[in-house]
């Protein structure tokens, strides 16, 4: 009889403790049983730990480590170590899932024999209450054999949890310390050492927008964005795909343009936020991108820059006619 956890579902915490049984409630119940549940409480202040030791007492399918403060991307690569299972999944401990999620996902991994597959997501407020989805690239097909249709590539956001990862993905992958965006740095590498790769566009993931976190300011740490990219362009031109040039620089624009104006719209610092206009710039011209491939970007079969949000599309249209208006704002 084989008893290896088909999911390993990792959950970093550090001080969530308000938001952490929802969140638990929501992998433990979910309709797939053999699922292991790693908690790594990341040096956590608050209350985190108690609860956990609670529901592990309830629930031996939860494996409890603690350890000092290192970041997120050290308590998944912790969580990674210990993980038995077939694939592994990634959930944020302020986030929640649906109840099918993972059975349905590995569902299809099966089907198709897929080493990845992914679900679409939907931001939540602290009620609960649904009120932006998160679409991944919608007109692709349930079942993507990378070789004939590498559009994902260019089109997936890199969200770590709203996938599930065939375990051998990690053989000779970490999460990348120390730096701000770690799943930019490593999913599309994950994507580049895959063959299939299956979706489903249902909003299975539960994305907790928090207040602090939106109202926080920016800081240098944006600038990890070229590092992320300039990672992720040497590992492709290594790659299985490296043909596809295209969807490469369909990724740089998406990243390091839109992505990258995002993070710094919240910069506070106008002196930094000069800095980080000069580096969009040397990034621009490193990878040749102009300003007519930037605007032609299309996204879910519709130009990217009229479904934004009218005052993020005016963000995005003012710093294209000219960047310097970016650190004006």
């Amino acid at each position: 009889m084989n008893n290896q956890p088909k999911i390993s579902v990792i959950i970093p915490v550090y001080n969530t403790a308000k938001y952490l049984s929802k969140c638990l409630d929501s992998i433990l119940n979910q309709t797939l049983k053999e699922i292991e549940v790693i908690v790594v409480n990341d040096g956590s202040k608050d209350n985190s730990q108690e609860l956990i030791d609670a529901y592990k007492e309830k629930d031996g399918r939860i494996v409890s480590i603690q350890k000092e403060n290192g970041g997120l991307s050290d308590a998944r690569n912790v969580g990674i170590d210990v993980a038995n299972g077939e694939f592994i999944a990634f959930v944020d401990s302020d986030d929640y899932i649906d109840l099918s999620m993972f059975e349905m996902m590995y569902g299809l991994s099966q089907k198709h024999q897929a080493e990845i597959v992914l679900c679409d997501l939907v931001k939540v407020d602290e009620n609960g209450t649904e009120f932006r989805d998160l679409p991944q690239s919608p007109q692709l097909p349930e079942k993507i054999v990378l070789k004939d249709n590498f559009l994902l590539f260019g089109e997936m956001s890199c969200f770590a949890c709203n996938k599930i990862f065939k375990k051998t993905l990690f053989n000779e992958h970490r999460f990348k310390k120390g730096i701000h965006f770690e799943d930019i740095e490593l999913i599309p590498k994950l994507i580049l050492d895959s063959t299939v790769i299956s979706k489903i566009n249902d909003p299975f993931y539960k994305y907790f927008e928090r207040q602090d976190s939106i109202t926080k300011s920016h800081t240098k740490k944006g600038l990890d964005m070229f590092f992320a990219i300039n990672e992720v362009t040497d590992y492709f031109k290594l790659s299985n795909y490296n043909t596809f040039a295209k969807e490469l620089k369909r990724f740089q624009i998406i990243q390091g343009y839109y992505s990258y104006l995002a993070y710094v719209a919240y910069v506070k610092d106008k002196s930094l936020k000069y800095e980080m206009t000069i580096e969009l710039k040397n990034f621009l011209k490193k990878y040749d991108i102009s300003k007519k491939e930037i605007k032609n970007y299309k996204r879910f079969e519709y130009n990217y820059l009229n479904s934004l949000p009218f005052k993020k599309k005016v963000f995005y249209k003012m710093t294209l006619f000219n960047l310097n208006l970016l650190y004006k704002l």
